[in-house]
């Protein structure tokens, strides 16, 4: 496949800035900065001051599902979930279109029963927001890809993790596979104080994600992307 062409500044030390952004509950998102020589900073509100925060950046990561297909599941959810393999839970499918302007969690099954679809989980609806805020970021800026922390773990360490990353092995093993790849996360980041701290690795690693993308090393869940309303729908990796 071709991959977006993303002018980076590769003259000096700090080149290849962008941002990896994950959900971050009651605080909006988080957002994790990374250049060529590693982690930057972190931040912590809404998206789109996490975006002018992090400027200038080449590439925008974010784990939420980015574009939607006609009908069935998104052949990026199921191929994610495969790749992950005893991880697969991780990966939740992109909530069909017909649901994201409900306006209750009632509201959205009784339509997906409507259709004969698959009713949706309460962790499902509680993203539709930020599915929604998220698509219209992705429609007015080129530069944000949906990446997913679990599959680019797994990406990174060449297997799925065996730990999760609620436990404290899992967390650890993430700290040691950033830093590994260069991104040494702080023991303290007083930005992000009140940040549960899986989101801030999962934050990283996108970064990590976002980071190969603007490379032109990243590669596509599927590979061709499926295309959907002119836009490519895949997880980055």
């Amino acid at each position: 496949m071709t991959l977006p062409e993303i002018e980076i500044d590769t003259s000096g030390p700090g080149s290849g800035r962008v941002v990896g952004i994950d959900a971050a509950g009651k605080h909006g998102w988080i957002g994790v900065v990374v250049d060529g020589d590693g982690f930057r900073d972190a931040h912590l509100g809404p998206l789109c001051e996490i975006v002018a925060w992090a400027e200038p950046v080449g590439a925008i990561g974010i784990d939420i599902p980015i574009g939607h297909v006609a009908v069935g599941r998104r052949r990026a959810d199921t191929e994610a979930r495969a790749f992950i393999g005893p991880r697969r839970s991780s990966v939740f499918p992109a909530p069909p279109t017909e649901v994201l302007t409900a306006g209750s969690y009632e509201d959205a099954n009784a339509t997906l029963t409507s259709l004969g679809l698959p009713k949706l989980s309460q962790q499902a609806w509680a993203l539709i927001p930020k599915i929604v805020e998220a698509a219209a970021l992705a429609e007015s800026d080129d530069r944000v890809f949906e990446a997913h922390p679990e599959v680019s773990f797994c990406e990174l360490a060449g297997h799925p993790l065996a730990w999760s990353k609620k436990s404290w092995n899992g967390l650890l093993l993430r700290r040691r596979l950033l830093a590994d790849a260069g991104i040494v996360l702080p023991d303290v980041i007083p930005e992000v104080a009140g940040a549960v701290a899986d989101d801030v690795v999962d934050a990283a690693v996108v970064a990590w994600t976002a980071r190969r993308i603007a490379r032109g090393t990243a590669r596509t869940l599927p590979d061709p992307p499926e295309e959907s309303l002119q836009r490519e729908v895949a997880i980055w990796v």
